[in-house]
């Protein structure tokens, strides 16, 4: 494979032909809630029950790693705005094959991902409404949300700039709540102290090793915050509005999962979590909120619906954008009056409407085989993404040092603790009997794609 296509030898970025209907504030709330979803609300109920208190060092070194991430991100974004973002940088940095392998294994997990969060949801609709099975709420949802991304971009926008206010708000809500229960302020409470954080066996009461198995279990939580780096490239001012975006939005996503995680376990025995069940319930139950399951159980709802309108969105226009490159079928290229790939929107969502099959089929297991589908996929687009930034940046340097206005935290060294980082939660898998398997389907999926990439570019270079 050789360095880079000729496409690859000038980093300047070339005009979209998508719209440019997103604005500031739908970019800003996009990267706060992008990653706000059931993976905190719920799962984090496992990572508490392995860790204990320590959960709170668990979510400060998880998020750490996911902010770095981002901050890479951030400034190749902001230098070379593109709606292929990390596969564009990737193809720049490494060659075809990179932005090839980049693109489909995160257009592949997000597809997956938007399959799952509509089964999620509909499990939860169908609690509420029984006489619509399952299968015809994850068909409802997927209508509902093809047809808002084939319109304007705006209305994808919207969406989400509502979807996330809720849940920030949400969360926000919940953080005043536990402290004035912390603290004893509400009525039938009286202020706890740190018993909970040191009692039940310590602040640590499974020692570094229950850290350790709480960041394998909370992780992936952070997935998401990707999305916002595409999106920017259909605002007016990509540039600044995608630094914007990520210097707002790291920090206060740290803040309210640390937030969270420490109120938790502080109102309430860490012994007392259960995963698949919300600590966030737990809390409510705890300060005497009335139906504090239902009300979590919208704010959930909410969250799948939004990461699922989200997952649409960023799945088009990976899948576009490898278009554009020659990497996806020409015929994806198509845009409507109003700048919307729509062939791009409707062959992302193709998996969603098949998804409808499976769950009118196996119901209560296809949920959890679509999970372990894509399972470390995703550190895998991070390593790529680390890479490309430590190609990047000298060039970017040298050739248009302008357009460094968002750069990387002491680099190269944090970049290089990164990639440790993302290695040291592959190995983790690897000796965690539960996460094994879905490390090996990963693994099979990004083995595959890479032989893909690989046979083609032999081809390439055969042609030329």
């Amino acid at each position: 494979m050789h360095d880079a296509p000729p496409a690859a030898d000038s980093l300047a970025a070339e005009k979209e032909p998508l719209s440019a209907g997103l604005k500031q504030r739908h970019l800003t709330m996009l990267g706060l809630g992008g990653v706000i979803g059931a993976g905190l609300f719920v799962g984090s109920g496992a990572g508490i029950a392995v860790a204990g208190p320590g959960i709170i060092v668990s979510y400060l070194i998880a998020g750490a790693l996911a902010m770095l991430v981002m901050r890479m991100l951030g400034e190749m974004s902001s230098a070379m705005p593109a709606s292929g973002a990390f596969s564009v940088h990737a193809e720049r940095a490494l060659g075809r094959w990179a932005g090839f392998t980049v693109g489909w294994l995160y257009w592949f997990l997000l597809v997956v991902v938007l399959a799952v969060e509509a089964t999620g949801a509909a499990q939860i609709a169908n609690g509420w409404v029984p006489g619509v099975p399952q299968w015809g709420w994850v068909l409802i949802f997927m209508v509902v949300f093809t047809t808002a991304n084939l319109t304007a971009v705006k209305n994808f926008g919207e969406f989400e700039f509502w979807f996330a206010a809720l849940k920030v708000g949400a969360i926000v809500l919940f953080l005043a709540l536990s402290l004035l229960a912390i603290f004893g302020v509400l009525p039938d409470t009286e202020a706890v102290g740190f018993t909970n954080l040191t009692g039940q066996g310590g602040f640590l009461p499974n020692g570094v090793s229950g850290v350790v198995s709480g960041v394998l279990a909370v992780v992936f939580a952070f997935g998401g915050l990707e999305v916002v780096t595409i999106a920017a490239a259909e605002s007016d001012d990509p540039a600044r509005a995608v630094g914007r975006a990520v210097r707002s939005a790291v920090w206060r996503i740290l803040f309210f999962y640390v937030g969270s995680m420490l109120v938790i376990v502080t109102l309430l025995p860490w012994s007392s979590m259960q995963p698949g069940k919300s600590p966030y319930v737990a809390v409510l139950d705890h300060i005497g909120i009335p139906a504090a399951g239902q009300i979590m159980n919208i704010v959930v709802f909410v969250a799948l619906l939004s990461a699922l309108n989200a997952n649409l969105y960023g799945s088009s226009r990976m899948v576009f954008s490898l278009a554009e490159r020659g990497e996806a079928p020409k015929g994806l290229l198509k845009v409507s009056g109003g700048g919307v790939p729509r062939r791009a929107v409707l062959a992302s969502v193709a998996f969603g409407f098949a998804s409808v099959i499976l769950n009118l089929e196996w119901p209560d297991s296809i949920f959890r085989y679509l999970l372990n589908a894509v399972g470390a996929v995703l550190l895998f687009v991070w390593g790529l993404i680390a890479v490309s930034q430590l190609r990047l940046r000298r060039r970017i340097e040298r050739e248009m040092p302008e357009r460094l206005a968002l750069k990387m935290w002491a680099f190269p060294y944090l970049t290089w603790v990164a990639l440790a980082g993302m290695a040291g939660v592959l190995v983790l898998m690897i000796t965690d009997e539960g996460a094994r398997p879905q490390l090996l389907w990963s693994a099979a999926a990004t083995g595959a794609v890479l032989v893909v990439a690989w046979v083609r570019e032999l081809r390439l270079r055969r042609a030329a």
